[in-house]
């Protein structure tokens, strides 16, 4: 397992006073031996029986047989400032020892868990067969998610439960249909103690999580599961998400006391956060730099006396494909993981000790910088038990280690998280298990080398057709981000059910209009500076073709650009729908926010069911489009 040694300094302190401490008690021992007469000795405390005290700031010795009288230096009286030397052990000036002199703490982390409350249907990979294959086991279910996380509280009465962002947003039904509160009440039950904010926290808006701390039924939905809602036991953190100039839209940082040592939680989401929200989700709220944020933050926890710092942040780094769950292989520097939370890692304080990473959905255990940086890939399939040993004298952290640990289904479900899912089942069922249509196989989220997708071709015709009619939109063309695409829908009946769990955030259809040069922008758009990529999904009759290896900004071929086999021309006006989270300008797409004559629609979901009723039928079920939308070019 990673191990992260002590970065507290040395120097200051004072090694003379634990190695003469011991050197008098050694002596005072030896005093308790009778002495062999005449002027041969064999120790210190012959030449103190034979030769009587010894003169003031000295000690007998025995050296050659003969006493000698050498000088000691007497310690000062410990003034409680090593200057973060870890305490030796050693009884000093020979009294009794006074017990420990560390403390052991242990910090449970997992991350982006998005209200997966039933077993998630992914697995962890846990190694490599005889005959080269994966071997893989099913992992995750809030019941014994539970379990797990409290069968690793019993090991260590000093535990922190923390989560590093998106607890909630993006859920499968189950949780979605009552606004995530059982996913809060659930780990009220499960005793999380701590959680950062992510960007899809504000799915809803600041507002609304808000409530998810605070309790209270929804404003417009009331509370669905027929009592009340209490709000999270937790307390969720958000360091760099400011209000105003002086302040947060929660606690910036939370500080534990253990046997007398302190330990901060720093929590925070990542910068871009507004970049993956609705804009009116995040509205009037500053995101600011996570480094930035917490290293100034530093001498104010050290003004408390706090020693042993551990951020909880919701940004994340990538492994190579195929790494196990404890490994730290990728492609970044000496093969490590890459990402930003690489470069975020060397450039916090060394005061940081540990870092609580998500965001990317990964499973990672590194040591980076000196500090320990960990991820437990997501929907409460992992745990990572962090196990810290931190010094009473000084408070620092003498010893880091972490191990991601698989939440198996092979242990015994918690009784009292079982009957809150199962409450929820029950009302949520009916609803669920209404057949919406038929899919004749099955409609994927995976995308091909040119950014296509079956399922996300569908949406994208499911949204131009609830906007093709002139009264509701007079849409041409509508576009889809794949990160909206949350779930494959399998082969044969579709249940409400399913079509929520792959667009689970509710988002309103937008009709704006953008002229074709616009409209060229916002393909380009689909490149980044940074080498990252991000494909739209366009609906049917929609066709344009570009270059991987032309220059970013210039990678579409305009003539290439069609609607239903017609060029589309620079400067004519085109009518363009997207869900309200493109539709502001979100992924990074802020060519939508410039849409003129902008009208509102109906739910995405809502889009998608009614389409399956109007293209499937059991006896004809809906064909999966073919991907010859993008034309990939060299």
């Amino acid at each position: 397992m990673p191990q992260a040694t002590p970065r507290s300094s040395l120097q200051g302190a004072r090694p003379s006073v634990f190695l003469l401490a011991g050197a008098f008690v050694t002596g005072m021992f030896l005093f308790a031996h009778g002495g062999c007469g005449g002027d041969e000795c064999q120790d210190a405390a012959d030449c103190r029986e034979d030769k009587g005290p010894p003169a003031s700031n000295t000690e007998w010795v025995c050296e050659d047989k003969r006493c000698e009288q050498h000088s000691v230096q007497v310690p000062p009286p410990d003034s409680g400032t090593d200057a973060g030397a870890p305490d030796s052990g050693m009884p000093d000036s020979g009294t009794p020892d006074a017990g420990p002199t560390t403390v052991s703490v242990q910090v449970l982390a997992f991350n982006d868990f998005h209200g997966q409350l039933e077993a998630p249907a992914g697995q962890i990979l846990t190694g490599v067969a005889p005959d080269g294959g994966p071997v893989r086991v099913n992992a995750g279910g809030v019941t014994y998610f539970a379990r797990h996380i409290a069968a690793l509280r019993a090991t260590n009465p000093n535990t922190v439960v923390v989560a590093a962002g998106d607890l909630i947003g993006a859920s499968p039904l189950l949780s979605g249909l009552f606004h995530d509160e059982p996913t809060v009440e659930a780990m009220n039950l499960i005793g999380l103690d701590l959680v950062a904010v992510g960007n899809h926290e504000f799915d809803e808006g600041s507002t609304e999580l808000l409530r998810m701390q605070s309790g209270g039924c929804h404003p417009v939905d009331g509370c669905l599961d027929g009592d009340g809602f209490p709000g999270a036991k937790f307390k969720f953190l958000a360091a760099n998400v400011a209000t105003s100039v002086d302040r947060t839209l929660f606690p910036r940082y939370d500080v534990r006391e253990f046997e007398g040592v302190k330990v901060a939680f720093i929590g925070m989401t990542l910068e871009n956060t507004p970049e993956s929200v609705i804009p009116t989700g995040v509205a009037g709220l500053t995101f600011k730099d996570e480094v930035q944020t917490v290293n100034a933050l530093v001498p104010e926890l050290r003004r408390q006396g706090v020693e042993a710092i551990i951020v909880v942040v919701h940004q994340g780094g990538i492994p190579t494909s195929g790494s196990l769950v404890n490994e730290c292989k990728g492609a970044g520097a000496d093969g490590l993981i890459s990402g930003a939370i690489v470069g975020m890692a060397k450039g916090l304080n060394d005061a940081v000790d540990v870092i609580v990473s998500g965001h990317t959905h990964q499973a990672y255990n590194c040591v980076i910088d000196g500090k320990v940086v960990t991820s437990a890939s997501s929907m409460g399939q992992l745990v990572t038990d962090i196990d810290l040993t931190l010094s009473k004298a000084t408070g620092d952290v003498v010893e880091a280690r972490a191990n991601n640990v698989i939440v198996t289904r092979d242990v015994q479900e918690v009784g009292a998280v079982k009957e809150l899912v199962t409450k929820y089942q029950e009302l949520v069922t009916p609803r669920a298990n209404r057949v919406i249509g038929w899919v004749s196989q099955t409609l994927r989220t995976q995308t091909d080398s040119a950014g296509q997708s079956t399922l996300g071709f569908v949406i994208a015709d499911s949204q131009l057709e609830a906007t093709k009619p002139a009264n509701l939109g007079g849409a041409q063309v509508a576009f889809m981000n794949p990160g909206g695409v949350r779930a494959d829908i399998a082969q044969g009946e579709v249940t409400y059910g399913e079509a929520f769990t792959t667009q689970p955030f509710g988002n309103s259809l937008v009709t704006l209009t953008l002229t074709g040069a616009q409209i060229e922008q916002l393909l380009e758009r689909q490149w980044r500076p940074s080498g990252a990529t991000l494909m739209l999904l366009p609906s049917a009759g929609f066709t344009y073709a570009f270059s991987a290896s032309a220059p970013i900004g210039s990678r579409v071929d305009p003539a290439s650009i069609r609607i239903n086999g017609v060029p589309v021309s620079l400067t004519a006006e085109y009518r363009v729908t997207a869900n309200n989270y493109l539709a502001s300008g979100g992924d990074g797409f802020p060519v939508f926010a410039e849409g003129t004559n902008r009208l509102g629609g109906a739910v995405d979901s809502d889009a998608l069911e009614a389409y399956l009723k109007a293209h499937s039928s059991m006896a004809s079920p809906l064909p999966a489009p073919a991907l010859n939308r993008v034309t990939l070019l060299p």
